[in-house]
C-alpha cells in the first residue's frame, strides 16, 4: 500500500496531480489546498497518501500534510461522505475551520463545500465531536483536540480493511464485531486482525 509519494509535479488538474517519482507517473486526487501547495510542474513535491483499493480500480488521495490525511478518513466515518465529498469539504475549508465548525455546530460554515446540504453538515456536526481522535496536528499550529480512543482505533480500522478492498459498510460491521469480540480499549492492530476473522464468517 502506498503512504507517501516524493518526487516532482509532472502535471496539475482541477481534482488532480500527476506526481513523477523515479519515471513512473502517480495520479494523485488531492483537495484544491493541496494543490495549491504543490506549486508548479517541475517543482519537487512530497505527499502523505491514502491508497482505495476496489475491484474497478486503485486511487490514491493525496494531502500536503498528515492532518488533512487524518481528517479525510474521518469525515467518511459519517454515512453519506465518500472520498468525494471528503475533499469537497478539504477544499472549501482548512483543518482548523472543520474543527470549529464541528464543535459549534456551525452547519452553515460546512455547507460551503460542494455535496455539502444541510443535513448532511448536521450528521457532521452531530457524529464528529466524538470521531476526531488521533488527528495530527494542523500546520497552523491548530490541533483537533476531541479524545483519542477506541473509536479513533476503529476508524483507522475501518480504512485499513477498505484498502483491503472490502466495502466500507462490510468494514465497519466488522470492525463492531472485532470491538466486541477482542474490547473497547483493543488498538489498531488488534481491531483489524479481529475484522478479518469477523469477515471470513
Amino acid at each position: 500500500m502506498i503512504a507517501r509519494l516524493k518526487g516532482r509535479v509532472d502535471r496539475l488538474g482541477e481534482e488532480h496531480a500527476i506526481i513523477d517519482v523515479g519515471g513512473v507517473g502517480y495520479l494523485v486526487f488531492c483537495s484544491g489546498r493541496t494543490l495549491q501547495q504543490l506549486g508548479q510542474v517541475g517543482d519537487a513535491a512530497a505527499l502523505e497518501i491514502e491508497t482505495h483499493v476496489r475491484e474497478d480500480h486503485i486511487h490514491l488521495y493525496g494531502f500536503a500534510e498528515l492532518a488533512e490525511r487524518d481528517l479525510f478518513l474521518v469525515l467518511q466515518t459519517v454515512q453519506g461522505v465518500g472520498a468525494k465529498v471528503a475533499l469537497a469539504i478539504l477544499s472549501a475549508l482548512t483543518v482548523t475551520d472543520v474543527q470549529n465548525a464541528i464543535s459549534s455546530g456551525d452547519v452553515a460554515l460546512l455547507t460551503r463545500a460542494q455535496g455539502v446540504g444541510k443535513r448532511l453538515a448536521q450528521r457532521l456536526t452531530s457524529e464528529l465531536k466524538e470521531k476526531m481522535g488521533g488527528i495530527a496536528p494542523a500546520a497552523d499550529g491548530a490541533v483537533l483536540t476531541a479524545p483519542a480512543g477506541p473509536v479513533g482505533a476503529a476508524a483507522d480500522a475501518v480504512s485499513a480493511l477498505v484498502n483491503l478492498g472490502y466495502r466500507k459498510a462490510e468494514a465497519e460491521v466488522a470492525v463492531r464485531r472485532a470491538k466486541a469480540a477482542v474490547g473497547e480499549d483493543a488498538d489498531v492492530s488488534a481491531l483489524i486482525t479481529a475484522g478479518l476473522k469477523a469477515l471470513a464468517t
